[in-house]
C-alpha cells in the first residue's frame, strides 16, 4: 500500500453531492434515550408547556424546547459545566448532531442561543421537565417514595472574592484593609503590611458585612477541600429504595441544615404528589409517600424533629453529643427526640444510614464531579436552578437507562473493552500465581486446574494441620 500525503492546502468543492457526505457512526446510547423521549411524547408535551413564551408569527423559527433540554442533558452525560463548552461539544461530534435531529445541512446552535433560550423560559417550566422525568421513572416502577435521604452539598460560585465588598461603606476589601491601616498608625502601608493586618483579625468574612455585587446570591464558606469561597447550597432528597433524585433545591450556602431541611422536603413532597397523579405511575410508588426521612447529625434540632413528627414522618436522623438534656417544658421535643433516638440505634435505622451515605453520596458524584457541576457558570439562584434541575433529571434518565440496559452514561461504552481486559489479564495472572504456588509445593504443574485449586488451600508439604 503506498503511502498517503498531507496536502496543506486543499480548495474545497462549491458543491457536494449529500449521498458522498461522510456519515458519523450513531452512538447506541443517545439513540436509545431519544426512544425513552420518544415513547413518552416529550417533544408534543413540552411544547405545549413552552407555547406562550414564543410568538405565533415573528422572525425566524427559535431553538425548539426539546431541542433546547435535550441540549442540558449532554451537558450532564458528557460532563459539561458551560453552556460554551455544551455548543462546541455538539459542533464538533456527528452523534451529538443526530441525537438533536441536526442534519449535515444544518448549523447547530451557539452558547448565546442556548443562553437566551434559558433566558426566555422560566424556572418553573424546567421544574416541569424534572417532575416529568420523575413520573417516567413511576411508570417504570423507579420511585418507591416511602424512605427518603437529604443531603447537602457546595457549588463553587461564579464569583470571586477579591470582588466582595462592604454592605455599609461598598468599600472593596482592599480599600477596607487600607483604612484599618491608616486608623492604627500607617499611612502608606505595603502588602506585607496589609497581609499582616489581615491576618490578625477575627470573623473576617462575614456575609453579614460583605457581599459580592455580580452575584448577590453567592455566600463566603468553606468549600469540601477546606477552601473558602463564595457557594451555593445544592440538597438533594433520594428515594433510599431505588436511588432516584425526588427533589433538590439551591439554597444560600450559609444557611443551616437545620433551616434547609424543611424546604427541600417541601418540593420533595410536592413532587411525589404530582407522580401520584399520573395514572400510569400512582400503582408503582408506595401508598406511605415521605413517611420516613433519613439525614445526618447536622440535620439534628428540637425544632426539626418536633415538626416532623407533627407531620407524621418518622426521623433517622443521627444525633450528636450533648450531655445530658433538660427538657422541662418541652414534651413534645423530648418525645421525639427520644423516638428518633430509638430508630437511630435500631437494627433498621443503621441500615437506612448505611443507605444513605451510599445513595446520596452516588448522586453527588454523577452530578457534580463526572457530571461537571460542581463550579457553576451562572449568576442567580433562579439561574442556576434552571441548568440545575435539568441536570438532576439527566440523573434520573441515566438511572433509568442504567436499569434497562446496564449503562447509565454514553462514556461507560468507551471503558467497557478496558474493563474486560483488566478481568482478562487479573485472571491469567491468578493463574500463574497459582502454577507457582503448586510448583513450590511440589506439585506437577500438568495436573488439572482443580487440582491446583485445591492445593491452593492445603498446606505445604511438612506442616500438619490443626
Amino acid at each position: 500500500m503506498a503511502m498517503g500525503k498531507r496536502v496543506k492546502e486543499q480548495q474545497e468543492t462549491i458543491w457536494i453531492p449529500a449521498a458522498e457526505v461522510a456519515a458519523g457512526p450513531s452512538h447506541p446510547f443517545y439513540l436509545r434515550l431519544n426512544e425513552i423521549l420518544d415513547k413518552h411524547g416529550f417533544d408534543a408535551w413540552i411544547e405545549s408547556q413552552c407555547q406562550e413564551f414564543y410568538a405565533q408569527r415573528m422572525g425566524r423559527p427559535s431553538l425548539p424546547p426539546g431541542t433546547y433540554f435535550r441540549i442540558l442533558l449532554i451537558g450532564y452525560f458528557e460532563g459539561i459545566d458551560s453552556e460554551r463548552g455544551i455548543a462546541w461539544r455538539i459542533a464538533d461530534s456527528l452523534a451529538l448532531r443526530g441525537f438533536l435531529g441536526y442534519a449535515m445541512t444544518q448549523a447547530p446552535p451557539d452558547h448565546s442561543t442556548i443562553s437566551r433560550t434559558r433566558r426566555l423560559i422560566d424556572v418553573e417550566t424546567h421544574q416541569g421537565v424534572f417532575t416529568w422525568v420523575l413520573q417516567v421513572l413511576g411508570r417504570e416502577g423507579l420511585i418507591d417514595g416511602k424512605t427518603l435521604g437529604v443531603d447537602a452539598t457546595t457549588l463553587e460560585a461564579n464569583a470571586a472574592l477579591r470582588s466582595i465588598v462592604r454592605r455599609d461603606t461598598a468599600e472593596s476589601y482592599q480599600e477596607f484593609l487600607q483604612r484599618l491601616a491608616r486608623e492604627s498608625g500607617v499611612e502608606t502601608p505595603t502588602r506585607e503590611d496589609l497581609s499582616k493586618l489581615d491576618r490578625k483579625r477575627r470573623k473576617k468574612g462575614s456575609n453579614q458585612e460583605w457581599h459580592n455585587p455580580n452575584d448577590p446570591d453567592a455566600k463566603i464558606t468553606k468549600m469540601k477541600d477546606g477552601r473558602t469561597h463564595l457557594a451555593h447550597k445544592a440538597e438533594h432528597a433520594v428515594d433510599l429504595e431505588t436511588g432516584a433524585i425526588i427533589a433538590v433545591t439551591i439554597q444560600p450556602a450559609d444557611r443551616g441544615d437545620t433551616e434547609s431541611l424543611g424546604v427541600t422536603l417541601s418540593e420533595a413532597r410536592g413532587n411525589l404528589a404530582e407522580v401520584l397523579e399520573d395514572a400510569q405511575a400512582e400503582p408503582q410508588v408506595s401508598p406511605e409517600a415521605l413517611s420516613e426521612v433519613v439525614a445526618d447529625k447536622g440535620y439534628h434540632s428540637n425544632a426539626v424533629l418536633r415538626e416532623q413528627d407533627e407531620l407524621g414522618v418518622r426521623t433517622y436522623i443521627s444525633e450528636p453529643q450533648r450531655g445530658r438534656r433538660n427538657w422541662k417544658g418541652k414534651p413534645a421535643e423530648r418525645k421525639a427526640t427520644y423516638g428518633n433516638r430509638r430508630r437511630v440505634r435500631g437494627r433498621r435505622g443503621k441500615q437506612l444510614l448505611r443507605r444513605r451515605g451510599e445513595r446520596i453520596e452516588r448522586s453527588f458524584a454523577h452530578c457534580y464531579e463526572t457530571g461537571g457541576m460542581r463550579r457553576t457558570h451562572l449568576r442567580g439562584h433562579q439561574n442556576i436552578l434552571k441548568r440545575l434541575v435539568v441536570h438532576v433529571a439527566g440523573f434520573n434518565l441515566g438511572l433509568l437507562l442504567r436499569h434497562q440496559t446496564g449503562i447509565g452514561k454514553p462514556r461507560v461504552l468507551q471503558g467497557s473493552l478496558a474493563r474486560f481486559l483488566r478481568f482478562i489479564f487479573a485472571f491469567l495472572a491468578s493463574l500463574a500465581a497459582l502454577r507457582r504456588t503448586a510448583r513450590s509445593w511440589g506439585v506437577s504443574t500438568s495436573q488439572p486446574l482443580c487440582r491446583a485449586l485445591i492445593v491452593q488451600y492445603l498446606p505445604p508439604p511438612g506442616l500438619s494441620t490443626p
